[in-house]
């Protein structure tokens, strides 16, 4: 059974809208009834979607905003007759939607191509990878309005397509065509600036999401959606995936790759082979490229190597980890071990936090590739010094003469210094 997560493109929907029937956007927290007076902020913008027709006592609208009529939709002035569900008539007001971030990661839904939300979940994503990736399609659904702040870190947000309005942007020209219309002022605000390319990831061994940059505004949105610190996780030396914003108990396996790694069918294999296995019906795991920092002793940033991350959780036992996360993780190892060379894995690390312990394992391939190493060094080292012997003794090379201190040099340098001292210092008045 293939799960739908493993197909080949990522589509991250977006959750909230600015919808006149959806109760959560108006102050009162119900939708608007007809002897109510509807008011809308006068200095923010605003898109608003109407589904339905609505009647209203008075109606405030914004100076810049737009009202978008869906088929049969219309405002109506009320008559004044009897709503039995509408007794007391006040003023309601829309909710501010300035603060929907587009870096909030609880604001974005992994969704199948058409839309859906995605049966599966097994296949999890890090905190940086639920946000939509720089290779990823955005879907913002059909008959529906929003508004998102885009400020990032970085200058250009990149996706590979855009769907709003049930109609997708796939090229940067058509993208831009949209950038002009008067719509995209009233969805898109903040520093940043999305560009649609219409290009996958052109590498089989995977893309990094993209992210890291605007990490500190993913893991601010989301711990301010959830009491603004960490959980403590159970066990003891929690893990600390990259791209994640807290630590978790479970299991990460670092691996080191060749230009033969394939990331979806390595993907698929762990799906097909190990997860789908009863035993591990409650593990979820994140498997994804990232790029790891290297320093110069362990303080100074040197540069980043890629790596490809599998994380592994266990939903049942929640924070502390399970045997049959760790039971999966030696079976991924071990798989390495038979298999890696032919599914282009050059090496594998495990870390696996459980609640009573912390272990560490290298893969056999790390292990094989060190001591190859030292082998290969062992082995120069003494080619060197061979090479330096044998063009001495063949006088082609000469080494330089060291003169060491002999004992009697250092016993014979007293008397002399003493004797010098007998002479005294010269006296005019009594030199003859």
């Amino acid at each position: 059974l293939l799960l739908p997560a493993a197909a080949t493109a990522m589509y991250k929907k977006w959750i909230p809208n600015t919808n006149f029937e959806t109760a959560s956007n108006w102050d009162k927290g119900r939708v608007p009834c007809a002897s109510d007076v509807v008011h809308f902020e006068k200095n923010k913008l605003i898109s608003v979607f109407v589904r339905s027709p609505h009647a209203l006592t008075d109606m405030y609208l914004p100076l810049n905003g737009e009202l978008v009529l869906a088929s049969g939709a219309e405002f109506m002035a009320f008559d004044g007759s009897w709503d039995p569900g509408c007794d007391s008539g006040t003023t309601v007001r829309f909710a501010d939607a300035e603060h929907h971030a587009w870096f909030n990661p609880t604001l974005w839904q992994a969704v199948s191509p058409g839309g859906e939300l995605e049966p599966s979940r097994r296949i999890f994503f890090v905190d940086e990878e639920r946000v939509p990736c720089r290779y990823d399609d955005v879907i913002f659904q059909p008959e529906t309005s929003f508004r998102v702040n885009v400020n990032s870190s970085q200058r250009v947000i990149h996706l590979r397509s855009i769907s709003l309005m049930g109609q997708e942007l796939s090229s940067p020209e058509a993208w831009a065509g949209y950038l002009r219309g008067p719509s995209a002022p009233l969805q898109f605000h903040g520093n940043g600036t999305l560009l649609v390319t219409g290009t996958s990831c052109p590498d089989k061994s995977g893309c990094a999401c993209g992210n890291a940059p605007d990490s500190h505004r993913i893991c601010t949105a989301l711990l301010e959606a959830s009491g603004r610190q960490c959980p403590v996780p159970a066990c003891q030396n929690p893990l600390q995936p990259l791209g994640h914003c807290c630590r978790v108990c479970g299991a990460t396996i670092s691996l080191d790759f060749t230009p033969d790694f394939d990331l979806q069918k390595y993907q698929d294999r762990l799906v097909q082979a190990l997860l789908s296995q009863p035993k591990y019906s409650s593990v979820r795991m994140a498997i994804s490229k990232v790029h790891k920092a290297q320093t110069f002793l362990g303080v100074i940033p040197r540069s980043s190597t890629p790596r490809i991350q599998i994380v592994l959780i266990d939903d049942e036992v929640g924070a502390q980890t399970s045997t049959a996360v760790e039971q999966m993780a030696a079976d991924v190892m071990e798989d390495i071990t038979q298999h890696g060379e032919a599914l282009g894995i050059s090496s594998g690390k495990m870390e696996v936090a459980t609640s009573n312990s912390f272990s560490r394992q290298a893969g056999s391939h790390a292990l094989s590739r060190i001591t190859v190493g030292m082998v290969l060094g062992l082995l120069f080292g003494l080619l060197l010094l061979g090479g330096i012997f044998f063009l001495y003794r063949k006088g082609k090379l000469r080494l330089p003469a060291l003169r060491l201190p002999q004992p009697w040099d250092r016993a014979e340098d007293p008397v002399s210094s003493a004797t010098a001292s007998d002479k005294g210092f010269d006296n005019p008045m009594f030199d003859v």
